[in-house]
């Protein structure tokens, strides 16, 4: 099935019903006051975040969503039922945006998280009303209110801990491959991976993260080329990025180039991403069999890129270094969440002495 991350659909909630101009007439109350019932309100839209959807693909067939209107009023003080709420199954990591507005409406990032994108009309008031002293018999109501109608961009952004950036053919797909239990098609061809693909990378009974490989980027995707930058939204929730370059690419270019190239795509599409921890993977170190060779492409690599974050040497295909990577990145969650732990703490104990 083809990934699609993204959606445009209309979402129209339902009309309030109409109030009631009605008299009660009974037997021996021939000229009984005003019993006009209100409208019941229309249906409000929601959409709901499932676990069991990964993509947005069903709205490729289905873009219009209405919900029912409310009942009009009816005599004897009736009020008419209200319309019954709809709600639209999406899935998790879908963020929701007015496309008359830009504005984005909410992020829908846990299961069961339910969000109102149209609100129903309200139902119009019967003429019981409009009785007062001086008008006994009121011939007034009003119409039900319109319901929302909005159009809505979804855009899908996968909820991973670590993104991996590359060109084309660095080898990610082997990579998340090789730490877990994902099996992305691998090709020696550049474009590959055509969508994101996520695998979680278990290194204890109760310690684990999710990994997420999207298209490689190549120069100049921040003005369209290529396919990587329509992804780059999902590795925008993560918060370590393992860059992915191979040590001798196929073609004879630069290694230090491409770790540049997609720098400048990254400032182009968002600056955040630049700040975000990245550690350089460097990959295919089998295809240097002399270690003194290697150690010294290595070396020249680091040092012409002034890198000072954590850098390891794999080969993802022989699966030679890639657990120690994901050992690494696993303390860093760790050590992250300990921090995180530690300050809740002192924000609570401030708290508690304030009072």
């Amino acid at each position: 099935m083809k990934f699609v991350d993204e959606a445009q659909i209309r979402v129209s909630a339902g009309d309030g019903g109409n109030g009631c101009v009605s008299f009660r007439r009974e037997k021996f109350i021939p000229f009984g006051g005003p019993d006009g019932g209100d409208g019941g309100n229309g249906g409000s839209v929601w959409l709901v975040a499932d676990e069991g959807l990964n993509t947005l693909v069903d709205f490729r067939h289905m873009r219009a969503f209405k919900a029912p209107r409310g009942q009009g009023g009816m005599g004897s003080q009736m009020y008419g039922k209200g319309g019954e709420d709809i709600e639209v199954r999406v899935p998790i990591g879908t963020v929701v945006t007015n496309v008359d507005t830009d504005e984005v409406i909410g992020d829908l990032t846990a299961h069961g998280q339910r969000l109102k994108v149209a609100q129903g009309g309200r139902g119009g008031l019967g003429n019981i009303h409009f009785k007062s002293s001086v008008n006994r018999a009121p011939r007034k109501s009003t119409p039900g209110t319109p319901g929302e109608v909005r159009d809505l961009k979804l855009e899908l952004r996968l909820l991973a801990d670590v993104g991996l950036l590359g060109f084309p053919n660095a080898g990610k797909s082997t990579f998340i491959r090789a730490v877990s239990a994902a099996t992305p098609r691998v090709a020696d061809y550049p474009f590959t991976t055509l969508h994101p693909n996520l695998g979680v990378v278990r290194i204890g009974t109760d310690q684990s993260f999710v990994i997420a490989d999207i298209p490689g980027i190549i120069e100049g995707a921040a003005d369209g080329a290529g396919l990587g930058i329509q992804f780059l939204r999902h590795v925008s929730r993560t918060s370590l990025l393992l860059h992915v370059v191979d040590i001798r690419p196929i073609d004879g270019s630069d290694p230090v180039e491409q770790v540049r190239a997609i720098e400048h795509e990254l400032q182009a599409f968002d600056t955040e991403l630049v700040e975000r921890p990245r550690w350089l993977v460097i990959n295919k170190s089998d295809v240097i069999d002399d270690e003194d060779e290697l150690k010294q492409v290595v070396d020249d690599i680091v040092a012409r890129l002034e890198w000072t974050a954590p850098w390891f040497v794999v080969s993802a295909a022989g699966e030679i270094g890639t657990w120690d990577v994901c050992l690494k990145v696993q303390q860093f969650f760790d050590a992250e969440r300990a921090a995180r732990r530690e300050r809740t703490e002192a924000a609570d104990d401030v708290r508690m002495r304030g009072e």
